[in-house]
This record gives C-alpha cells, structure tokens and sequence, in this order.
C-alpha cells in the first residue's frame, strides 16, 4: 500500500531540467517544477523557430505557453495571472525550437501535434499539460520575475518573461518516448463514435 501511494505522488524537478530526467518521465505522470521558466507564444515561437536569437539560453529548460498579466510594483514585476495558452498554435515552430535550442520541457494546454511528439523523442523533451483556468493559481507558484526579453518587440503579453517558480502543477501528456496521452484519448474517441 504505502509503495503504491508513493507512486502517485508527484515527480519534482528543478531547473535546469537535463534530459536524463527528462527520459524517465512517463505519460500520466504528476509533475511539480521549480526553478526557471519562459513564457513565449505566437510571435517569439516564429522569431525563434526561423533563427532568431535570445540573449539567454533555452538550453535544458522550459518554455511555457502563457501571455501572463504582469505589472509593475514597486520596481520589481508581479506575475497577476499565468494561465496556459493553447499549445497547437505553436506545431509549426516547436520541432524547430527543440533541436536549435535544446529545449527539454514544453508547458501549455491542449497537447500537440505529430511534428512535435517526434521531437521530443528525438532530442528528449516532454510536453506538460498545464490547468486551463487556473491563471491565478499558477501565478501564485511565481517566486519572482527575473526578467523580460522582446517586450518592446512583441509587446508584454507576446514577451520571452523569465520567471521562477516553485511547485508549478503539470501532467506528463506527451513523453521523451513517442506517447501521447492527446493521440490516445483522440483515437478511442473515433472508436466509439
């Protein structure tokens, strides 16, 4: 009984997350990340995904499908809500992402496609789905915001925001091992119907 309960607890990783960690993860699995994260959406996927280049690197690290609500406080940014965008928008670009930049953690809503289910097999890279609807409880797990690349570029929401974070709630959807929990649910759907 306590092995089985010990089971279902939750896998914690902390940046940077090296593919080692990455590999064992399996679809179904809780995760809780700390450590540093990026958000980026439509126009920093494409910059990036077409050559273009940051000033910090990407490499065993996350990039998390969000246009978070931040302002400024006191000099220092506050992270209001964090909620995940729909991951799908990014299939043209994520494949791309993964073998340039050597990322090994995507965060979003939604899943994504074939192209990007094989580029996590390939390079080692999991997509974790994160709660849609949670904005503001994810942004309670943002510790601070260490800075903001591209605001003046793509404006606030479109952003590269790096952020810390701590206990940050995911599922393992798509795995380092070719397994889409998205693909699965999709095909016994078609069956039934």
């Amino acid at each position: 009984m306590a092995e089985n309960q010990k089971s279902k607890m939750p896998t914690t990783l902390t940046y940077p997350f090296t593919r080692k960690e990455i590999r064992k993860l399996k679809v179904g699995e809780r995760v809780l990340l700390s450590g540093r994260i990026f958000t980026g959406r439509d126009r920093l996927h494409k910059f990036m995904a077409e050559g273009g280049r940051t000033s910090i690197s990407l490499k065993n690290g996350a990039i998390y499908h969000c246009g978070p609500v931040v302002i400024r406080e006191k000099a220092k940014w506050s992270v209001r809500a964090a909620g995940p965008t729909t991951s799908i928008r990014e299939e043209p670009y994520m494949a791309a992402i993964i073998k340039q930049h050597g990322l090994t953690v995507i965060i979003g809503k939604g899943g994504m496609g074939e192209g990007t289910l094989q580029a996590c097999r390939r390079y080692g890279c999991v997509y974790l789905h994160a709660v849609g609807g949670a904005a503001q409880v994810l942004a309670d797990t943002v510790k601070n915001v260490s800075g903001v690349y591209f605001r003046d570029t793509f404006g606030p929401t479109e952003a590269l925001w790096e952020l810390e974070v701590a206990d940050f709630p995911c599922l393992v959807t798509m795995d380092a091992h070719g397994h889409s929990l998205h693909a699965a649910i999709a095909k016994r759907s078609e069956a039934r119907i």
